[in-house]
């Protein structure tokens, strides 16, 4: 499968951004167009990471952006030791269980 990037996060686990993903959340996010390296410092020193709610493979990212005046979400699911985004996008508030 072909990818955007991979990286470690913070926590040291690789995570990458498929080309199937960053498909599907320009699609639904057209205001994440160009912000692949937005997405990379979210994952490398976010403010906070969180579980997911419903998935507990699943870690949500938050870096808070000057710019939009909003956190920029990522959602990563681990599998093997190695993770995949499965979204991001922008958000007013950081949602905990």
């Amino acid at each position: 499968m072909s990818y955007i990037f991979e990286i470690k996060d913070k926590t040291g686990r690789k995570i990458r951004l498929t080309k199937k993903q960053w498909k599907h959340i320009t699609t639904k996010h057209p205001d994440m167009s160009g912000k692949e390296e937005e997405i990379k410092q979210v994952l490398e020193r976010p403010d906070i990471i969180l579980p997911h709610k419903f998935d507990e493979m699943s870690r949500n990212y938050y870096l808070y952006d000057k710019n939009e005046k909003a956190y920029l979400f990522v959602s990563a699911r681990y599998l093997n030791g190695e993770g995949f985004i499965i979204t991001a996008f922008y958000t007013q508030h950081i949602r905990k269980k």
